[in-house]
């Protein structure tokens, strides 16, 4: 019984940490609310060419691509492309690059193919379910975090009195804790003007990563290593996630609307 009790502890133990390694950014939840927002904001022409290449499936559904495919080995060489690691005090643009790519390189490739009228209907529907996923990459702070913590991967932290990482509750553990569906939380996003959302969709890819990296330090600082977090914490960085949902699904419209003209 003893030996049954430790294999059985053993097993819960790897398929825990597997659990953990391969945990989705934002969250499914996150990701689906990032793409609900996005069809929201999608002209008439834009909306009817995605929803013949994805054949009447959803941004929302798609969102999650990016991560649902990790499993597979083919896409292996696609992990970098969920995030950018570099210093607080450099830019992109003079940072040390990764020569196996980082989600910088991966947008715009992701656009270069959709724009590509050579490119194949299968490539294109890859690259979209891609360039949706990592939209909303791109505006979680901890995606452009630093490299000796692997974004907050390593930063060990308690929530409610339960172990994670900083990485990890900026991407589920607050998400999670408010309690909302996606399309909770995408119906009951900020009311904002549209001077407001027209000044989100200026900029570039590159601009809207360096106001992401602006974020990171703060989130760096929020915290003290084996930290118990909870309410308090929820309470005072809740509403900058929401905003992050948000401007990534308008952004990733703004994308998509120009792309599918």
């Amino acid at each position: 019984m003893k030996k049954i009790f430790l294999a059985s502890m053993l097993l819960f133990f790897i398929a825990t940490s597997y659990a953990f390694a391969n945990e989705p950014v934002w969250g499914a939840t996150g990701h689906r609310t990032v793409g609900a927002i996005a069809q929201e904001h999608l002209n008439k022409s834009a909306e009817k060419k995605i929803n013949k290449l994805l054949k009447g499936e959803s941004l929302a559904l798609v969102s999650t691509f990016g991560d649902d495919i990790k499993s597979d080995k083919r896409f292996k060489h696609l992990d970098p492309w969920h995030y950018i690691n570099m210093p607080f005090e450099v830019s992109y643009e003079s940072s040390d690059k990764n020569p196996e790519g980082d989600i910088y390189v991966a947008i715009t490739t992701c656009i270069n193919i959709l724009n590509n009228k050579n490119a194949s209907q299968d490539d294109k529907i890859f690259h979209l379910k891609m360039l949706v996923h990592l939209m909303g990459d791109l505006h979680q702070p901890m995606h452009v975090g630093r490299v000796e913590d692997k974004g907050g991967n390593t930063i060990q932290l308690q929530w409610f009195k339960s172990g994670t990482n900083l990485h990890r509750v900026w991407d589920s553990n607050l998400i999670d804790h408010f309690g909302m569906t996606y399309t909770e939380l995408a119906d009951n996003r900020k009311k904002v003007s549209q001077a407001q959302i027209k000044e989100w969709e200026k900029g570039t890819i590159a601009d809207w990563l360096a106001e992401t990296h602006q974020l990171t330090p703060k989130v760096y600082e929020s915290v003290t290593i084996g930290q118990n977090l909870g309410y308090e914490y929820a309470y005072e960085h809740m509403d900058l996630v929401r905003i992050q949902l948000q401007k990534a699904g308008v952004r990733l419209a703004k994308v998509l609307n120009d792309i599918f003209i």
